[in-house]
């Protein structure tokens, strides 16, 4: 985007009469011609009020002083006063006002010999200047001495003639600046104004001094008379700038600067010698050591930068001056600058443990950066000249090589520090990271001995190989990898891993990683492409090889892969290879059509998608040329690009509407072509339930609408130059396709249309009026007239919707439809209108009060609404009116002002009478008319007011003063019910003596009292009870009371009441009085008439103050969450306002209120009024908006005062707890939790996540139970804030952890308390006297510690190491509580290197005991064992372990053998026995392991032997195993898995007897075990088997098992499995294997027939509705044998089948239904799909007629299901219809599910005709037409009985469009009916189809005429079933007119 530059604003010289005499007398002096000239265009430039006259008049006189001549012109008072003048406007003028360039141009414009004249009248003025006391002008002055050195000759001898005065001034005024800011402290406005005041001094002193070096070297060592005071001023600007260095309240960037100023000031005076390093290296490590040469003023004035106790970030900011402000390049340097040199990274480092604040983090990686650059200027030899440098050895300093050559220990280092930070959160220090290992690799390549050959570099091949073995998910290794192959080059890359191509688009698929994959992809290609053409001279030779590298593999992936992963190449990938070599475009375009998938349109993705893709990215970035025969003609085919427009997947669906829309040139022509192909498009695409294609829909659709306003510009201009038919051919064409798009999109807006419709049509009509126009015009495409009534109408009942973003859209919609169309301006209808939004603010429903707004907000901007609402009231009989305007302040006021004016002032008098009924009757007012309603309309209503130009000030003040005082009144009803112990609706307990008595009364109102029925029946409330209770009042409320009461509900009404509706009415009350003072104390201008009398304010000091302490009130005693929550938006706002106001009473709020408060959180105790429960309700809340008001670019210093303060109340007390300590700590906890999980505050917070930390483990000390679940809830969000959000379903996921060297560098506080904690708990470990004693911080320690790594990065001597955990964490698996074990076995893994992995398993393995005997002790055998297995298993997955070596192998083998009997009947406990069975069950899998081949044999041999003596294989007696005692069932799926891994997933490893033989017995003896688990995990195994090779046998042609099993072994099963988990597998298993290996059925030793087996299975489905995942397999099989059944006996059905089949059908038909669950009905699409062929499509109809058009009606239910995967799966069936009843052009493929329902009804209308049942057909589909939806017949009372519910669930289907589904199926019939022209349809049936729709037609007519007036709002629900209901029947009718 390109950032248009601001334009300097020229204003002009405005001065006082005074000065404006003095100056015009001082011009009026006699003098020479020339001089009187030059003096009256100054006069005339003085009084002119025009800025630019002025400029002029200006230049005319510096071109008069230019044309001046000694001999001719005297120096005399008229010449100086004109000099005078242009002095003082150039010291006067702001620094960017272009008159100040000017006024400089004019006195530099004067001859040499006026010069020396010119520079003092300028010096004059300006030690004038310098001499004033007023800190006003200190901004001012300080721009005017740095626009005296922007190239402006004149006034840089100004200052260096001033030089002292100026400097003098820069102290002063940095003294000033100090002085204030301690007393600013919450006053952010105005501690940024100085910060930025401060800077620009700061920078202006370096400015001056960087111009006055010659000056100030000679005063420094003359020290002459007239600068003698200079060395004294610097002197006291190195104090100020040490005191801003050492001030923390500065900002970073004004202490940076200072870093440098300093550096720069001891430069200026010790010059360019040795000397300047030795001071700077001095400063760097706090200690004098710079000889006699440095002056002792010098040193005292940098004093305090030599204190050690100096903030620890001072060295950074020294460091990053010397950097800024010494020279590197180009010279050779001494020693003393080397030293320097290499001593600025080693104190940069050491902050690395010490900085916490991610910003001065930034700031250490951006200086390291920098010290990396100035490094590699040093070593480099770019100084020498180029002959020399071939003859030179070694150019590179001795000392910088040894230092810096790769692997020295400062590289080493600095490598560490890149490891720590490269996956900052930062993005900044990421950045900086990678740019700081680029250098180092240049400064290594100018050190090493491998300049010519970096690839030959051994310590560069051995970081390129530690990179590569790196987890994928570190985004730091992909930039360090793009370095490398900037250095290497790629082929060196792709030679060590040939696969990388191939991963790193396989990891495109994650969102976070795309972008870092592509880049490194990018630099790979880009790169091998330079490579290959080097090598290959010869033309295009090297592309064949270039493209088998990069675009085979990508091919590959856009043909196979999730539909994300090819977003994210589309995004991030696709454009890049095609701008690298465009003529790639060619080879994937004839590789991807050459694929059979392309041309058959499979059901998956596959070439097709593949292919618009490429073309997508292909034309949007130009490689594509646009040409439409080439394109659309050749290219692409017509008919594949309609069936990519409506394919199945919507990735492929955008990707061919990108084609389609996107193009290199926003000028380029739509072609026809193209519109139909959008015509084809849009129709079935509107109605998409995922968010993202919607988006990308209308996104692209944008993109086809600016083609066509743009190029519609351009043939306009070109058709206005000279006419020509072709263009005009064009532009009709434009003109007619957006009509058509206009009136398709109107089309969609009809009764019942569901969400995401409405929302697409809607975005795309705001689209066509924001580039076109909804105008009636001539002039361009004014669509105006394409706006029927009747869609305007539509889009007005948009309002009415229940989703709020579609009636935000409406509103925004409607204001740019033609008025006419509209039809507001009719009174009677504006009338209409503003009463039902009335009417609908006092609704029970809140979404009604939504739509109320909106209306309002409509009706606003019409200039009849004010006689529309006098209108309103006169009909409601009421008296009151609204007070009357002025004709002055209407003059002045909008439209929109006075409407607004006079809604809000209606709707507060409506509201004060509905308070006082709150205040008599709670329960009333929640029935009749709540109170949140208005308010929200009023907040509505105000929010379109711009309150910065209002007229009507003294109205609003008032209105504005009676709106917070209603607000208060409000809240003081529904308080009680928010604020009490128990708001959801129990009765409350409040003890406290201010809300009793108002609890006693809404306690009277609720009977009885001592039951829960109030909560589960309504309340009948009879009018005549409140009316006695408010006699009491006075008796004019009375009349006002009755009166408004009369508004909403007739005399003598009941009201239904719930507790929800009393609940609901007192939060959203609460919410809206919160949310109307936020919005009041945010848009209303600040009201202050004793300081500013001229103010246009609305709000006062008081009133926003008395908010403030109102919202304190609600978020410190409201236990309502919504009540609290809201609140808590509404007091951000107010704390938005308080921070920029200009008040700085106001401005000091925020941290007064905080102090406040968390002194009461101190002092808190159970009698508080805080509440402790609930998570200390609004507590948090209230302390996050305090905070998040301050702003981030301040020093933050209320956050860390907080965090201070709480993570110091959190810690446990050293008295132990008690209740004066423990409510304080609970709340401190809250906080926190609340604090470390606000996204706002950002990495602000991260420095107190250790002390976080710390709280949250030793609050699980506690002996409080409130403490420790506050605990627990901190130290889950703490978790969350460090390791991220979980990116995954993998608890473990390394995406979620980090390494040790980036936890404890970035938390180094926590290393030596989790040692230390996990000492404590280690030592309470010991089983060994057989108690159980659990540390109740163990579990949290080995949490956090799991999520640890170490890296091949790290080094062995790392400081922050994690070798001292892991002996302490193999303790806890000592531990006599089975999960801490378990918890311990995984958070050893972690901390062992791979390489060590072996040698520490051989270490654990060793602690077994090799025989039995009376010692042992389980539980320690059982953690080591644990350990051993997770070590095992990650070290097997673990895709870069190394090779294994010989050695190992011994030991390994050598430590098992010989406790080969903890797996036998020996080992007498069966957890350990099961645990070593899980291990050698890892060792003899397939995956190889660090054990030698013949001594893996024979591990297996013993494994098999240790099996067949198991108690699973041979039981020594019928209850060998008690499932009872603890670990038998373990041990059983262990002895399971290891038999699986036998007989099923890798039989060739094990050496068995009659192999094949031996495992179909052991599997079948598996399926037979008694008990259940074992069967179970069998079958499991067994079926994941069949699901991997199914695939592979069906391509060879063979059975899918690994061996001959019997089948009927599991047909048996199936039929007598009694244990449902089994019996489903079972038949899950049947399912896969081939139906031609099942039959004949077998049961044991009997054959039962293909029917038998049937009854057996519909029995089964019948009554296996408990278990959804049983009743899926069922009805799988059950289907694939009907299906059977019908194939093999098509003709021939006997009686029983016939049954069966129907039994079957009808089953289908439930499964079907809308409230099944998503799996049976996903199960029932794919059953549907499959007997398309043979059910639903067989000529024969093996179902018959009627239940093969149920069917049919099942699979159109499925297609309009709510759930996406149900719909795509019922789509399917489009791929099994027969070839025959395929249209031409119809898509053959998968089509998404609108298609698929449209093409299903046509086909059935085809199959009635081939059938020759056209009469049954016309039936079925006309009673379809008609429906079972039937209207109440008392539709009366519908909207009525309504209204006691609360929240409206309506349909159920929120997908599904009823409407079009009855003209989808009206639009077939009558087609079919024009195609058999005689059905025959009997008499019989034509009669009773014509009573129904006759009956309908009248329900319908009678529910019309009883709903009320624009029922489209009030009664929204019973007007869609009613337009439906007549809209079926009148379609009906019309059918039957026809065959009548």
């Amino acid at each position: 985007m390109v950032v248009k530059k601001k334009t300097p604003k020229v204003e002009a010289v405005v001065l006082d009469d005074v000065k404006l005499k003095s100056l015009t007398d001082s011009l009026s002096v006699d003098g020479d011609s020339r001089s009187i000239e030059l003096a009256r265009v100054l006069k005339d430039s003085l009084s002119s009020p025009d800025p630019v006259e002025q400029i002029q008049l200006i230049s005319k006189a510096g071109f008069m002083l230019e044309q001046l001549k000694e001999d001719e012109s005297s120096t005399g008072p008229l010449l100086h006063a004109c000099l005078s003048t242009l002095a003082f406007l150039y010291t006067t003028l702001p620094a960017k006002n272009p008159l100040k360039r000017a006024v400089a141009s004019a006195l530099c414009s004067g001859p040499d010999w006026l010069e020396e004249k010119t520079v003092g009248c300028l010096s004059e003025c300006l030690s004038s200047s310098l001499s004033s006391t007023n800190t006003d002008h200190f901004s001012h002055l300080t721009d005017s001495i740095t626009s005296c050195l922007d190239v402006f000759k004149i006034g840089e001898k100004c200052v260096h003639r001033l030089l002292t005065e100026v400097l003098q001034y820069f102290q002063r005024t940095l003294n000033y600046y100090v002085e204030q800011n301690s007393g600013l402290a919450g006053r952010h406005v105005a501690q940024a104004q100085l910060m930025q005041s401060c800077l620009a001094v700061v920078k202006a002193s370096m400015l001056v001094v960087q111009r006055s070096q010659e000056p100030i070297s000679s005063a420094v060592l003359s020290a002459s008379n007239d600068l003698s005071d200079l060395p004294q001023v610097l002197s006291g600007l190195l104090n100020c700038y040490t005191c801003i260095l050492t001030d923390e309240e500065f900002l970073q960037t004004v202490q940076s600067t200072a870093g440098m100023a300093v550096v720069l000031f001891i430069r200026s005076i010790m010059g360019n010698g040795d000397d300047v390093p030795v001071i700077v290296a001095g400063l760097l490590q706090c200690s004098v050591d710079a000889g006699d040469t440095v002056p002792q003023w010098l040193r005292q004035s940098c004093a305090g930068l030599y204190d050690s106790s100096r903030p620890a970030a001072v060295a950074l900011y020294l460091s990053h001056g010397a950097l800024a402000m010494l020279s590197w390049r180009g010279k050779t340097h001494s020693p003393q600058t080397e030293k320097l040199l290499l001593l600025i990274p080693e104190v940069l480092l050491s902050l690395d443990s010490r900085v916490k604040e991610s910003s001065t983090v930034m700031v250490v990686a951006r200086v390291l950066t920098l010290w990396s650059g100035a490094a590699v200027d040093c070593v480099q030899v770019d100084t020498c000249p180029p002959l020399l440098r071939s003859s030179l050895v070694d150019t590179c300093p001795p000392l910088l090589r040894s230092s810096l050559v790769g692997g020295s220990p400062l590289i080493a280092r600095l490598h560490h520090h890149i490891y720590a930070h490269w996956e900052h959160p930062l993005d900044g220090v990421r950045h900086q990271t990678r740019t700081l290992f680029q250098n180092l690799l240049k400064i290594h390549q100018h050190c090493s001995d491998h300049k010519s050959d970096p690839a030959s570099d051994p310590y560069i091949s051995q970081l390129t190989r530690d990179l590569l073995t790196l987890e994928w998910h570190m985004k730091g290794k992909y930039g360090t990898l793009a370095c490398l192959v900037e250095h290497l080059g790629a082929e060196y890359l792709l030679k060590l891993d040939g696969g990388l191509p191939s991963r790193l688009l396989g990891l495109m698929g994650d969102q976070t990683l795309a972008p870092y994959a592509s880049d490194l992809l990018e630099k790979l290609f880009v790169c091998h492409k330079v490579q290959l053409c080097a090598r290959f001279r010869d033309g295009y030779a090297w592309i064949d090889g270039w493209h088998e590298v990069w675009v085979t593999p990508l091919l590959q992936v856009l043909c196979t892969a999730r539909l994300d992963q090819t977003t994210y190449i589309l995004d991030y990938f696709l454009p890049k290879l095609l701008r690298c070599n465009p003529s790639s475009l060619s080879h994937m375009v004839q590789a991807l059509q050459e694929m059979p998938s392309c041309a058959e349109g499979a059901g998956s993705r596959g070439a097709l998608g593949a292919l618009m893709t490429c073309l997508r990215a292909a034309r949007s970035q130009g490689v594509l040329k646009s040409d439409e025969e080439e394109l659309w003609g050749g290219l692409v085919s017509l008919p594949l690009m309609r069936q990519a427009l409506v394919h199945k997947h919507d990735q492929v669906r955008m990707d061919a509407l990108g084609l389609l829309c996107e193009s290199h040139r926003s000028t380029e022509k739509l072609s026809r072509q193209e519109m139909e192909l959008i015509r084809h498009f849009l129709p079935f695409n509107l109605n998409s339930q995922s968010p993202g294609v919607r988006q990308q829909t209308v996104s692209l659709l944008k993109k086809l609408l600016c083609r066509v306003k743009d190029s519609a510009q351009l043939l306009q201009k070109r058709q206005e130059q000279h006419e020509n038919d072709k263009d005009q051919q064009v532009l009709s064409m434009y003109l007619e396709f957006l009509r058509w798009f206009c009136e398709t999109l109107f089309q969609v807006l009809h009764p019942g249309a569901s969400f995401s419709r409405c929302l697409m049509a809607l975005q795309l009509l705001l689209l066509i009026a924001e580039h076109f126009t909804f105008n009636t015009g001539s002039v361009g495409f004014a669509l105006g007239e394409s706006v029927s009534v009747a869609h305007a109408q539509a889009v007005l009942y948009c309002l009415a919707n229940n989703f709020l973003e579609v009636k935000q859209l409406a509103c925004n919609l409607l204001q740019k439809l033609p008025p006419a169309a509209v039809r507001l301006q009719e009174p009677e209808r504006l009338q209409s209108l503003l009463q039902v939004a009335l009417n609908l603010s006092t609704s029970t429903k809140p979404f009604d009060s939504i739509t109320a707004a909106h209306l309002l907000n409509l009706l606003l901007h019409q200039p009849g609404l004010q006689d529309a609402l006098h209108g309103c009231i006169q009909e409601q009989n009421i008296p009151l009116r609204p007070p009357a305007l002025n004709q002055s302040q209407v003059s002045e006021a909008s439209t929109l002002e006075q409407n607004t004016l006079a809604v809000v002032q209606w709707l507060m008098i409506c509201l004060k009478e509905e308070i006082l009924k709150a205040e008599s009757s709670l329960l009333q007012a929640s029935a009749c008319c709540p109170l949140y309603g208005r308010a929200h309309c009023i907040t509505a209503v105000l929010q379109q007011l711009n309150t910065g130009s209002l007229a009507l000030l003294s109205q609003w003040r008032a209105v504005v003063s009676e709106l917070i005082g209603l607000c208060y009144r409000m809240s003081d009803v529904v308080s009680p019910v928010v604020q009490s112990s128990s708001p959801e609706g129990l009765i409350p307990m409040d003890t406290e003596s201010e809300t009793s008595a108002d609890l006693q009364k809404i306690l009277q109102e609720i009977q009885p009292r001592d039951s829960n029925d109030f909560f589960t029946t309504a309340r009948e409330l009879d009018p005549s009870e409140t009316s006695h209770n408010s006699e009491q009042k006075e008796g004019e409320n009375n009349v006002h009371k009755q009166q408004i009461c009369n508004i909403g509900v007739s005399d003598g009404e009941a009201y239904r009441v719930t507790a929800q509706m009393v609940l609901v009415c007192c939060w959203r009350t609460m919410k809206e009085v919160s949310m109307l003072l936020g919005h009041l104390c945010q848009s209303m201008t600040l009201y202050c008439p004793f300081t500013h009398s001229d103010s246009r304010g609305v709000i006062t000091e008081d009133q926003v103050e008395g908010v403030g302490k109102y919202f304190r009130e609600q978020l410190l005693q409201s236990r309502h969450r919504g009540a609290f929550e809201l609140a808590y938006v509404g007091f951000v706002r107010l704390n938005e306002m308080l921070c920029r106001s200009g008040s700085a009473t106001l401005q000091q709020l925020p941290a007064h209120w905080l102090k406040e408060v968390l002194e009461e959180v101190k002092s808190s105790d159970p009698s508080s009024k805080l509440c402790a429960t609930r998570r200390s309700a609004g507590i948090p809340f209230y302390i996050q908006a305090l905070l998040s008001s301050e702003p981030k670019s301040s020093s933050c210093g209320l956050l860390k005062m907080t965090m201070r303060f709480l993570t110091a109340l959190a810690m446990p007390s050293n008295d132990g707890a008690t209740e004066s300590s423990t409510v304080p700590q609970v709340h401190a906890l809250n906080i926190l939790r609340a604090l470390y999980r606000d996204a706002r505050l950002g990495e602000n917070i991260v420095p107190f996540v250790s002390e976080g930390m710390q709280a949250a483990i030793l609050g699980f000390t506690s002996p409080v139970w409130a403490v420790r679940n506050s605990s627990t809830l901190l130290f889950s969000t703490l978790i969350t804030r460090i390791f991220g959000v979980k990116k995954g379903k993998d608890e473990h996921s390394k995406k979620n952890r980090m390494t040790g060297r980036e936890f404890f560098t970035r938390f180094p506080a926590l290393y030596p308390f989790l040692l230390s904690q996990l000492q404590e708990a280690a030592a309470s470990v010991n089983s060994d006297s057989g108690q159980v004693k659990l540390h109740p911080s163990l579990f949290l320690l080995l949490l956090v510690l799991g999520r640890l790594y170490p890296s091949p990065m790290d080094g062995s001597s790392s400081p922050l190491g994690l070798a001292p955990f892991m002996p302490l964490i193999i303790r806890c698996g000592r531990s006599a509580v089975y999960r801490t074990r378990e918890m311990a076995a995984r958070a050893l893994v972690p901390f062992v290197l791979v390489t060590q992995v072996p040698s520490t398993i051989q270490t654990l393995l060793e602690e077994l005991p090799e025989v039995p005997g009376p010692g042992i002790q389980q539980n320690h055998i059982h953690g080591t064992l644990l350990q051993v297995l997770s070590l095992l298993r990650s070290y097997l997955t673990d895709t870069h372990r190394p090779q294994s070596e010989n050695t190992q192998d011994c030991v390994l083998s050598s430590a098992i053998f010989p406790r080969l009997w903890l797996a036998t009947r020996r080992n007498l406990c069966l957890v350990t026995r099961g645990a070593f069975l899980d291990l050698l069950g890892c060792l003899c899998g397939c995956i190889p392991v660090p054990v030698s081949e013949s001594l893996l044999k024979k591990l297996r041999e013993e494994t098999l032997h240790i099996l067949m003596a198991s108690e699973l294989v041979a039981p020594q007696g019928h209850d060998d195993i008690d499932l009872s005692v603890p670990g038998a069932t373990q041990y059983l799926q262990s002895l399971a898995h290891i038999a699986i891994s036998v007989c099923v997933e890798s039989p060739h490893l094990w050496k068995c007897p009659e192999a094949d033989g031996f495992q179909r017995d052991l599997l079948e003896r598996l399926l037979q075990c008694p008990h259940y688990e074992v069967r179970l995990f069998a079958l499991e195994q067994f079926l994941k088997r069949l699901q991997r090779t199914e695939d592979k046998s069906q391509h060879c042609g063979q059975g899918p098992l690994p061996f001959e099993l019997s089948v009927s072994s599991l047909t048996s099963l199936a039929l007598h499995e009694t244990y449902p988990g089994c019996q489903a597998k079972v038949l899950q298993v049947l399912a896969v294997l081939p139906l031609s290996s099942l039959l004949p059925w077998r049961d044991g030793m009997m054959y039962l027939s293909c029917q038998e087996v049937l009854e057996h299975l519909l029995t089964l489905l019948e009554t296996s509705t408990h278990s959804v995942e049983l009743y899926c397999a069922t009805l799988s099989v059950t289907s694939r044998l009907v299906v059977h059944l019908a194939e093999s006996m098509p003709q021939d059905l006997s009686e029983a089948a016939v049954v069966c089949l129907s039994r079957w059908g009808v089953l289908v038909l439930q499964s079907c239904e809308e409230q099944q669950p998503a799996e049976v009905k996903l199960m029932s699409a794919e059953v549907l799909v499959k007997a398309v062929p043979t059910l639903l499509t067989a000529s024969a109809l093996p179902l018959g007629i009627t239940h093969t058009v149920a069917l049919w009606k099942c699979l159109f239910t499925l297609l309009q299901d709510e759930d996406q995967d149900v719909r795509d799966g019922a789509a399917d069936f489009t791929c099994y219809i027969p070839t025959h009843l395929h249209n031409t052009g119809v898509a053959a493929g998968a089509v998404s599910p609108p298609v698929a329902l449209e093409m299903g009804v046509g086909f059935l209308c085809q199959l009635f005709q081939m059938w020759d049942h056209v009469a049954a057909g016309v039936v079925n589909l006309i009673e379809w037409l008609l429906g079972e939806e039937q209207l109440d017949t008392n539709c009366a009372e519908s909207p009525d009985l309504d209204e006691e519910f609360l929240f409206e669930k309506g349909d159920l289907n929120l997908w599904a469009e009823p409407l079009l589904w009855v003209r989808m199926l009206h639009g077939h019939l009558s087609a079919l009916l024009r195609v058999a022209y005689s059905p025959g349809v009997k008499a019989t049936e034509l009669d009773r189809l014509s009573a129904i729709a006759n009956s309908n037609f009248l329900t319908a007519q009678s529910s019309m005429k009883a709903l009320p007036a624009l029922f489209q709002f009030s009664a929204t629900i019973v007007y869609c079933k009613t337009t439906l209901l007549k809209e079926r029947t009148s379609l009906a009718q019309s059918l039957l007119e026809t065959l009548g």
